[in-house]
């Protein structure tokens, strides 16, 4: 037979409230009918059900993930992977566990994201930023619910970013490139309207500049963070009149495809063409050429998610962060030999 609250309540004497507040820490509480109530509980191995905790706390412990938008870097992309593992680890150890929203298909009724963390009951989502943000994404945001956002700056009372600091990014491999004697440099960005790669070419022509050098539109090309697209890139930079020296491509993914291009057109990195990726994927480091790389701290990043989020949900102090990157050197830009 299933022993309830009440059982629990009548064998030891007591009230429901009484056995609900021992149950939930609550002071105010006698010793002695704290130990009483505890015994009854050791004696008939009660177990709280999860519904009357989270009635008697107001807390689930459930934290919404929401890849929110269209993301072209999505589930399966080894940045997103690393960052949310590393969550998942951190917000775990804090006693919280996932519930991932989908965002296919919501109810004809117009029920959205913030409906729906109502209707869960989440402390806190961590929202991860695609493109084209649906609406209801801006109103969870600017709701009273406790959000955190990974690579997208969005802003409201309960809400706070951490991301990679992308213009950093870019001046550090320009500043490179300049070190190593290159003049002729390019870029190959991804989603043109992604505030990541509005910052990554921000850096780029910011940095060209600061050295003096013409930034030449028609070796600024865009992608979508995945092989294919950096391959076509790669192939309208090459039907130019003359190439780049040197090419900065804001995601490895599109980099291998950058690299089949190159070698489709008997082209050899790094000394025709020197190039760097960005995410440093487990990848880069067993590629001929080894890929030299922008490390973005996705671990730090997901671990810090979990950190603000928790502080915003307890309302500690708490506020948005951008992790400083780090450029790790192989052969492909021609300024190390492993």
């Amino acid at each position: 037979m299933k022993i309830t609250i009440s059982d629990i309540a009548k064998m030891s004497g007591v009230s429901k409230s009484t056995v609900s507040k021992i149950l939930n820490n609550y002071s105010g509480i006698s010793e002695e009918t704290q130990k009483k109530v505890q015994e009854v509980i050791r004696q008939t191995g009660y177990q709280p059900t999860y519904s009357a905790q989270t009635l008697a706390k107001k807390k689930t412990n459930v934290i919404g993930v929401i890849y929110a938008g269209k993301l072209n870097a999505s589930l399966n992309h080894p940045f997103f992977v690393e960052v949310i593992n590393a969550f998942k680890q951190k917000i775990g150890s804090l006693g919280y566990d996932l519930l991932f929203f989908s965002n296919e298909k919501f109810t004809e009724d117009g029920e959205d994201y913030y409906a729906r963390c109502r209707h869960f009951q989440v402390d806190g989502c961590i929202i991860i930023g695609g493109e084209e943000l649906e609406p209801s994404i801006y109103h969870l945001v600017e709701s009273e619910i406790p959000c955190i956002t990974v690579d997208i700056q969005l802003f409201g009372q309960n809400t706070h970013y951490i991301m990679t600091d992308n213009v950093k990014a870019s001046e550090l491999v320009v500043d490179h490139f300049y070190q190593l004697g290159y003049r002729d440099i390019g870029i190959i960005g991804g989603i043109p309207s992604s505030i990541v790669t509005t910052q990554r070419v921000l850096g780029f022509r910011q940095t060209l500049a600061k050295y003096g050098l013409n930034v030449k539109e028609n070796w600024i090309k865009y992608g979508d963070f995945y092989k294919e697209s950096g391959y076509r890139a790669m192939k309208e930079i090459l039907q130019t009149n003359y190439y780049p020296r040197a090419l900065f491509v804001t995601s490895d993914m599109m980099a291998l495809g950058v690299l089949d291009a190159l070698r489709e057109q008997g082209l050899k990195v790094p000394e025709d063409i020197a190039i760097v990726g960005c995410d440093d994927i487990l990848l880069s480091r067993y590629l001929t050429p080894s890929l030299s790389s922008i490390r973005q701290e996705s671990r730090q990043i997901g671990e810090k998610a979990a950190l603000t989020l928790s502080q915003i949900i307890h309302k500690e102090e708490a506020q948005s962060v951008l992790i400083e990157p780090d450029l790790i050197i192989r052969q492909s830009c021609g300024g190390k030999k492993e």
